[in-house]
């Protein structure tokens, strides 16, 4: 007997606040064709002043509980990925289950950038299989808007805020690729390339919060390889091949980055989910955004195969195949 880590149900929230590319004409040396040629992003949404990242999670768990048709006292575990949370601590996780009204369980963060979701997912898919949760809600959850350089024209245009969870539930597989559920995993990190992508304040440097920095070229260049390698490599470990994947749901981090790693793949764009043009990067949500965005339309189904993979700051990237 395989236990399979199966999702149940899928749900995002964005803020009501849509910002288009225009809005930053005003303030920064750009256009909107700057950064839809650069990017491929057309808007994005910002959290208002009392909207937290708890409260952008907590809409977003509401509408996965809906979907799977459960309430919060079924679910064992939150496992929560972001890197812009309310409070240096307690964890954001905890708060979604005191605001979801969650009696039981255990809920934590995550952190590991952009990549987070996919390692929250693996991080869930774990406490599944070995029986320490039937049932994982897995959230990521951001506010970049908060840590933005509003000076920098090459980072503040590309960032959104957001949310988005899935529901998943422990059910007995054959142990093939045909099963439903989480069916391979692959994590890596490089701390050598920290200063690609980091925040340049925390709890024991500066005592701040402090602003995203990005070398965007640089990170450009370590992406695609990176995202075809840790793709491969999870679609491999689940025995099965390239040609079997019906949709790759990627980080949503730059339109030019989602193209070189379908086609290193040999997959064509009709095959991605891209909700980068409407969302921008929202981090950590990006992933759980998209599959809701791509489950709700009808696109993703039951039983297609889906690679969700993502980089960042680490840098931190990862892999995650599943049948849906």
């Amino acid at each position: 007997m395989t236990i399979r880590a199966v999702v149940k149900g899928v749900g995002h929230y964005l803020p009501e606040r849509i910002v288009p590319n225009s809005e930053f004409e005003a303030t920064l040396d750009t256009t909107d064709e700057w950064i839809r040629s650069r990017s491929g992003i057309e808007q994005r949404h910002f959290a208002s002043e009392d909207e937290f990242t708890s409260d952008l999670a907590v809409k977003a768990a509401e509408a996965a509980l809906k979907n799977a048709g459960l309430q919060a006292d079924d679910i064992d575990a939150i496992v929560l990925a972001t890197s812009t949370p309310d409070l240096t601590f307690p964890s954001v996780a905890t708060m979604v289950q005191q605001k979801l009204g969650m009696t039981r369980g255990f809920g934590f963060d995550v952190q590991a950038v952009c990549a987070g979701f996919v390692y929250a997912l693996t991080t869930a898919n774990a406490l599944v299989m070995s029986g320490q949760a039937k049932r994982a809600m897995v959230i990521g959850a951001e506010t970049f808007s908060r840590i933005m350089d509003w000076e920098d024209r090459s980072t503040c245009v590309l960032f959104g805020d957001g949310a988005g969870a899935l529901v998943l539930e422990a059910e007995e597989g054959t142990g093939t690729g045909e099963d439903r559920g989480i069916l391979s995993a692959d994590l890596n990190s490089d701390g050598r390339y920290k200063d690609m992508l980091f925040v340049d304040g925390g709890v024991s440097t500066t005592g701040t919060s402090g602003k995203l920095r990005m070398q965007g070229n640089a990170l450009f260049r370590q992406a695609v390889e990176r995202l075809t390698s840790t793709a491969r490599t999870a679609i491999e470990q689940a025995g099965l091949q390239e040609s079997d994947v019906d949709w790759i749901v990627p980080h949503q981090a730059n339109i030019r980055i989602i193209q070189g790693t379908a086609k290193k793949m040999g997959l064509s764009m009709d095959n991605v989910i891209v909700t980068l043009n409407n969302h921008g990067n929202t981090s950590a949500a990006s992933i759980p955004l998209a599959l809701s965005v791509g489950a709700a339309d009808g696109r993703i189904k039951k039983g297609d195969l889906l690679v969700t993979e993502a980089i960042g700051g680490g840098l931190a990237w990862g892999s995650v195949v599943l049948r849906w």
